[in-house]
């Protein structure tokens, strides 16, 4: 018979999306939480968990069981809170975030979130964040808009180009366009978190600028800050300049990209006119 606790033990899994971090929150051992995921599977007579190396990902019979156990827990949680006199907590609102996205703009957001639910986020790629989307594991994300999102629930935010980044003192920062040529001689900071890190490289190597690098970092924040204190320069989004840094465009560098917000498709009200969560992401894109 399936019990309140394993599915308890399901959506920790779900939600730490490793058996590790599952076993933590619920104070007990990993071979134990295994043994009952697996006891549950055997009561499912299915497979709801593809073990990978580092994570584990829902079969499409574990994604449709999380709405359910979703629902059994704030119903079994409702009845406590019923015994106890006490109000239901409010299950936090999952925001799903691209780490290219500027800090500015996302403390920005969560400033302003004046929404009923608390606001937690979590970072990922583009693929990982649309996967826990699709999993129920989040429920909105911030991130790169495709031409099939126009059937989605989706608010775009921000259409914007990228650029050159470089200190504010620097002598190129006052021009008004760039050649690759011209920062050939200059020392280059590479964002791996950039989406199009490949196509940048390409762009440059085409053109036969091969820079030396004094850093390399998936953290946009450490990226931007070595360049605004004039250890290199880097290809960014416009958005990501702060003070003391200057977006240059570069010829012929044409790319560009749209940040959307995305729901669920069963929380459409979170990207409709009015709500909190679309009402603060207006403002802090804008």
């Amino acid at each position: 018979m399936m019990k309140r606790a394993h599915l308890r033990q399901f959506l920790a899994v779900v939600e730490t999306g490793n058996f590790t971090r599952a076993a933590e929150r619920l104070a007990i051992s990993q071979p134990t939480l295994s043994a009952a995921i697996a006891e549950l599977e055997r009561l499912a007579g299915t497979r709801l968990f593809l073990r990978e190396r580092r994570q584990v990902r829902l079969t499409e019979a574990g994604a449709r069981l999380v709405n359910h156990a979703r629902a059994i827990e704030r119903e079994f949680r409702a009845a406590e809170a019923a015994f106890a006199e006490a109000p239901v907590p409010l299950s936090p609102l999952r925001l799903g975030v691209l780490p290219s996205i500027a800090t500015l703009a996302l403390s920005s957001l969560a400033r302003r979130h004046a929404g009923p639910q608390p606001l937690t986020m979590a970072e990922g790629t583009d693929a990982e964040l649309r996967r826990k989307l699709g999993e129920g594991q989040v429920d909105a994300i911030l991130t790169l808009m495709r031409p099939e999102d126009a059937d989605r629930p989706s608010l775009p935010l921000l259409e914007e180009g990228y650029r050159l980044l470089l200190p504010e003192g620097h002598a190129l920062a006052g021009a008004s366009l760039l050649d690759a040529s011209d920062v050939a001689a200059e020392t280059m900071i590479a964002r791996r978190s950039c989406e199009i890190l490949g196509e940048t490289s390409r762009w440059f190597t085409q053109r036969g600028v091969r820079p030396p690098f004094f850093l390399r970092s998936s953290n946009d924040d450490r990226c931007i800050e070595m360049v605004r204190v004039g250890m290199g320069v880097t290809t960014a989004p416009q958005s990501l300049a702060r003070d003391g840094v200057v977006a240059v465009p570069l010829a012929d560098y044409d790319f560009r990209r749209t940040i959307v917000l995305i729901a669920a498709r069963e929380r459409p009200d979170l990207v409709e006119e009015g709500s909190a969560l679309a009402e603060a992401a207006r403002a802090a894109f804008t």
